[in-house]
């Protein structure tokens, strides 16, 4: 009995060492010159792309291997999140440890707020100027990928710093979209904007009778509970398609941001009531319209290329489409940046200088297999060198057709005056008007549907008086711009109790025919 058991042991044993002994010698890592160290919210694709041809690159004009440790936790609100984090607990070390110095409320509140100017009349004074000129790390090398207001939001902070590019063939601005930092703390790596995603199979169920092509396409009644969208409070891309919205609506309104402003929040609060969801995930849109569990949605463009490109069938055609609305969106950059006290500094460098080279430019729309383009994956997204929109590179892009510059040549300029310092204002509205009285909002929605948007109902239902362009600027502004959690939370309830008793009154004259 021993004996037949010591032999069952033995030959367990070699059914599970043989596998992991052929895998050590198949699979062994490649010895590790250099390790550069990136965060980012691209996808695999993206990076499997970039860190192939780098590390190639750089083997054939040095001979060193490189290694690529990418960190992935989340898209840039967490990422934003995790540097204000591990940057925080490096200068509370420095401060208090190696400094000596008193650990307090004022001073974590200013080392990294670019409203407080450095200098040596208060404590506060004092941690700004020490973490801007320290080599404090966060144990990162760059910053690459998502919007140059998240960059922007990093430069400022001092987390980003100059990264010593070249001059770049291409402009600051295009379009009123800002390509590069002023103080070269950022770069444009490619090029985004915002629209729809559809699919069309889903699309003939609805009874919409058109496939979609303007923003408001998203309200209509039709789309009852099929819209996909994501929090713009979680996701910064989600941010920017609705300011891109409310963009359009001043245009229309003759330039006017108050007028402008009323109406995107009546658009809005019309394409919130179709929703199906709000989610965390600006990446999930893109899924679910494909799946057909949602019909439409508001999309990143290279989400709606790239998932397209995933499910095209045989003969060319895709269930799942992707339009940029005309004048309802604009090309900004998706840049790249050296953070504070990188490991590897000369590396992360060299890395971008890669990535703004032809070579690199390539890999973002160059079909797979054409010369100097992916291995593996068609990308689908947009290079920022103008140069290769040039007509004799257009049988290798995948998306020919699709020029950002002369698109913004054709296009009503994005104006950042009139939106940008609200941007966090606009998740905090869409929050309180939309997300967190979501029930509510859709009950009502139903009712207006079911009484044939009946006046009176309707004319309330329209009423954004709570959120107008005064409140938004003159209260909730101000309120976002302090330390103090507790008046935001508060502020939050109140706007969102009186958006659910405004629907529920909305819902009774309704269904009472008014």
């Amino acid at each position: 009995m021993f004996k037949n058991s010591l032999w069952i042991v033995l030959a367990l044993g070699v059914v599970i060492l043989i596998p992991i002994g052929l895998r050590s010698r198949q699979n062994a890592p490649f010895k590790t010159d250099e390790t550069l160290v990136i965060v980012t919210p691209h996808n695999e694709a993206v990076r499997y792309e970039f860190e192939r041809a780098f590390t190639a690159s750089h083997f054939q004009r040095t001979g060193r291997q490189v290694k690529i440790d990418w960190r992935t936790p989340g898209g840039t609100s967490e990422i934003a999140r995790y540097l204000a984090a591990a940057y925080l607990g490096a200068f509370q070390y420095e401060w208090e440890s190696r400094r000596g110095q008193p650990w307090s409320a004022e001073v974590q509140g200013a080392f990294d707020n670019p409203k407080v100017a450095p200098g040596e009349s208060t404590p506060a004074a004092r941690a700004r100027k020490l973490f801007l000129e320290s080599e404090l790390s966060c144990g990162i090398d760059l910053f690459f990928g998502g919007g140059s207001y998240d960059f922007s939001q990093q430069a400022a902070a001092g987390r980003l710093v100059p990264c010593g590019v070249p001059e770049l063939p291409f402009p600051q601005t295009v379009g009123g979209e800002a390509y590069r930092d002023p103080q070269g703390r950022w770069v444009g790596a490619a090029l985004s904007a915002f629209g729809i995603c559809y699919n069309s199979d889903a699309l003939q169920r609805t009874g919409l009778g058109r496939e979609p092509e303007r923003w408001s396409d998203l309200a209509d009644p039709c789309l009852k509970r099929t819209v996909a969208l994501a929090d713009p409070t979680q996701s910064g891309s989600a941010g920017k398609a609705f300011e891109m919205l409310i963009q359009q609506q001043i245009v229309e309104a003759g330039g006017d941001p108050v007028e402008g402003w009323r109406r995107a929040m009546r658009l809005i609060r019309r394409i919130a009531a179709n929703a199906r969801y709000f989610s965390d995930a600006a990446s999930r849109i893109v899924w679910d319209v494909e799946s057909g569990d949602a019909t439409a949605g508001m999309a990143i463009d290279y989400y709606g290329r790239f998932q397209s490109e995933s499910v095209r069938r045989p003969d060319g055609t895709s269930r799942l489409r992707y339009l940029t609305p005309e004048g309802g969106s604009s090309f900004g950059a998706d840049p790249i940046g050296l953070l504070r006290g990188a490991p590897s500094p000369q590396l992360a460098r060299e890395f971008i200088g890669f990535v703004l080279s032809e070579e690199g430019q390539k890999l973002w729309n160059w079909k797979v297999g054409a010369p100097g383009g992916p291995k593996k994956y068609a990308l689908r997204r947009l290079p920022i060198l103008p140069e290769l929109y040039a007509p004799e590179w257009e049988r290798f892009r995948s998306d020919p057709s699709v020029n950002p510059y002369a698109w913004a040549a054709a296009n009503p300029p994005y104006r950042p005056e009139w939106t940008g310092p609200l941007f966090r204002v606009i998740g905090f509205v869409i929050q309180s008007m939309a997300i967190d009285p979501h029930e509510e909002l859709c009950e009502a929605w139903d009712a207006l549907i079911a009484a044939g948007f009946p006046p009176q109902a309707t004319a309330l239902f329209d009423d954004v008086s709570a959120v107008d362009y005064a409140v938004s600027t003159k209260l909730i502004k101000p309120v976002l711009g302090t330390a103090q959690k507790i008046e935001q939370t508060r502020l939050s309830k109140q706007l969102g109790d009186r958006f659910r008793e405004q629907y529920r009154q909305v819902t009774a004259l309704a269904r009472a025919g008014h």
